[in-house]
């Protein structure tokens, strides 16, 4: 088997930070896994220097490796700038899903009685996000309009992926768009979430609409859950979710890629916060989410060396949170480099010992 290779997006200010921490703990000096890095500047600066190019090589690079770690990067705000790399990445790849999951943080007290995982499986595409947008006058007022679009793959397969994810998670498909108010658009998701529930019997399917989904997400905390979504309800869903079990920065971001059978075949995975400007160069911002990132990276790839380490940085971070190794987010006062220097020391420490046993998974 060739050495993997993880197609590495730096970014920007604090997102590049965080992504040197996970980087960190991936090599293999750490873990003795055998990674290649390719490395692309995918900062605003260099994105502006090379008119997005950048962006575009290192998409085609994610093609060919079917594996990328991504820094957050910095949106210009000004029409005609270079705009969000992200947009280019997923398109670029055929991303067609987004997978965030909630997860409880040991040791720490959510904010509501959550205990059991929640995923938000969103289109990675369209919708609210590229639509053509305009304002016209008339009748001595402002009227602004919006034309938004759905394909029927997409549909597709985020409600294939999310059963799939639910039947792996032992979790119940819950949730869904308006399709009551929007049965052309947002009925779209909703008919190819009922034909997927047909073709996994086994999956309990719980539909609702958008609305009573937020309300009653509190009731059913109590159980995994998972909730496919339009792009845009799944955005501020997934960052609801998060912050439910206490941080944003708790958990990875990922945008799949996926083949004829609706399985992943291009894998890049990110932190779902941005730039934070605020905590740049402070070394007090929260590397959780990074180093979960390159975890789950991990555990995409056919390999059980990679599985074996992929769950050894998981268990090694939620232990250390366990044992008191916490940011100024999770109620500590650890540095982000502290945090980051107790999971490589439990990394090498679990790996060593589950070596002595044999144990590969």
């Amino acid at each position: 088997m060739s050495k993997p290779t993880i197609v590495v997006m730096e970014g920007d200010q604090t997102g590049q930070e965080l992504l040197e921490q996970a980087l960190r703990v991936l090599s293999p000096e750490v873990t003795g896994y055998d990674l290649a890095f390719q490395r692309f500047d995918l900062s605003l600066e260099n994105r502006r220097k090379t008119n997005n190019q950048i962006v575009f090589d290192a998409a085609a690079a994610m093609r060919e490796s079917g594996l990328g770690l991504k820094a957050a990067t910095i949106t210009p705000e000004t029409k005609g700038d270079v705009g969000s790399p992200n947009a280019i990445l997923r398109k670029e790849i055929n991303g067609t899903v987004i997978v965030r999951t909630g997860r409880r943080i040991p040791g720490i007290a959510p904010p509501v009685g959550v205990y059991s995982p929640i995923s938000v499986v969103r289109m990675a595409v369209d919708d609210a996000y590229g639509a053509k947008e305009w304002r016209e006058g008339a009748d001595g007022d402002e009227y602004a309009f919006r034309t938004e679009k759905i394909s029927r793959s997409v549909c597709k397969g985020v409600a294939k992926y999310a059963f799939q994810h639910a039947k792996k998670l032992n979790a119940k498909v819950f949730g869904g768009p308006k399709f009551t108010v929007s049965p052309i658009y947002e009925g779209m998701l909703k008919e190819e979430m009922d034909e997927a529930a047909k073709q996994y019997p086994d999956v309990q399917y719980e539909p609702q609409l958008i609305d009573a989904t937020y309300a009653l997400l509190l009731v059913k905390a109590g159980e995994p859950l998972v909730i496919p979504a339009l792009n845009r309800d799944g955005d501020c869903l997934s960052d609801l979710v998060l912050q439910m079990f206490g941080s944003i920065a708790g958990a990875e971001s990922m945008l799949l890629a996926l083949d004829d059978n609706f399985h992943p075949n291009v894998i890049m995975a990110e932190a779902p916060h941005g730039t934070a400007p605020s905590l740049f160069g402070k070394n007090v911002a929260n590397p959780m989410a990074m180093i979960l990132a390159g975890a789950a990276l991990l555990g995409y790839h056919d390999d059980s060396h990679a599985h074996t380490v992929s769950r050894a940085i998981y268990e090694s971070t939620l232990e250390a949170v366990m044992s008191g190794t916490r940011t100024s987010d999770l109620g500590g006062s650890s540095t982000t480099t502290e945090f980051t220097e107790d999971i490589i020391n439990r990394v090498r420490t679990k790996l060593e010992v589950w070596s002595t046993f044999g144990e590969t998974m």
